[in-house]
């Protein structure tokens, strides 16, 4: 607001003129002196506007200015405790040895979900070449902080519209670099099957994202993929919202506050979903 030429009235100097502003001070020429005020601020402590008209849109106008730097100072507050805390997670993964992808999501055939989902339990495939080739996959990063993620899509249907069909923890002591017949079995407890009309709105593009390529949806080759830790907590909160069985849903929330603290999340700030479908679709 253009303070210039206006009428001030100060508490010790008397009456005056503002004869310069900028952003942060006025210059105000008295009888006999110019003095320089910090501005606003003086004008909410030893100066006071002539005109009361303008005093009043001049109050309302710092009014909103105080309650716009009121909520950016709180928003780099939240920042900077989340990026604190994002770096103390950062420290406490490195020091339990958790990658940041250390799930695993399936590929399946339609056909083969109905086993899949009975024995609760999937494969990881054969290596397709090399001298191992014919072997079963290892998934390394696969530890009993790691959960997998049961996928298909109808054959008619485009790979974006790829649903996710069922969750499961792998077992306490479960390590993937040990293992020798590539398949992936489902701890006792937490296994969240998910109803045909469910995974219907589940979708696994919601999620997931290639950084490099993060507007394709391409799955290529192979019959399982890593996944974000991140992104598991989202899938599972997600299908905690969409269930309404409260047994069901309080079963999805065990799973959820297992899975966050083995995997050192935060329960209550986990980020909102950013996949590529939701991408495409915002």
């Amino acid at each position: 607001m253009n303070l210039v030429d206006e009428a001030v009235q100060h508490k010790v100097f008397g009456e005056g003129q503002v004869v310069e502003q900028s952003d942060t001070s006025i210059t105000v020429a008295f009888d006999d002196e110019h003095k320089r005020f910090v501005y606003p601020d003086s004008l909410k402590t030893f100066l006071i506007l002539k005109d009361r008209d303008l005093a009043e849109r001049l109050g309302a106008a710092l009014s909103e200015r105080k309650e716009r730097e009121e909520i950016l100072e709180e928003r780099r507050a939240k920042e900077e405790e989340r990026e604190a805390l994002e770096r103390e997670r950062q420290a406490r993964l490195k020091s339990n040895k958790i990658h940041e992808s250390s799930q695993i999501v399936f590929w399946l055939e339609e056909d083969e979900t109905e086993d899949v989902l009975e024995k609760w339990e999937a494969f990881t495939g054969t290596v397709q070449s090399g001298k191992s080739a014919g072997e079963p996959n290892r998934a390394a990063r696969l530890r009993p902080n790691s959960a997998a993620v049961l996928t298909v899509r109808h054959e008619d249907e485009e790979e974006i519209d790829r649903r996710v069909i069922g969750l499961y923890m792998v077992p306490d002591t479960f390590y993937g670099n040990e293992t020798n017949d590539g398949i992936v079995p489902a701890h006792e407890t937490y296994r969240i099957p998910l109803t045909e009309e469910e995974a219907d709105s589940v979708f696994f593009w919601d999620y997931y994202m290639n950084r490099r390529y993060p507007d394709r949806a391409t799955w290529n080759s192979g019959v399982y993929r890593y996944f974000d830790n991140v992104w598991t907590a989202q899938l599972l909160k997600d299908v905690y919202a969409l269930k309404t069985d409260e047994t069901e849903r309080e079963r999805v929330k065990q799973f959820y506050d297992y899975f966050c603290r083995v995997n050192l999340l935060d329960p209550t700030s986990i980020p909102e979903r950013e996949g590529t479908r939701t991408r495409m679709s915002s």
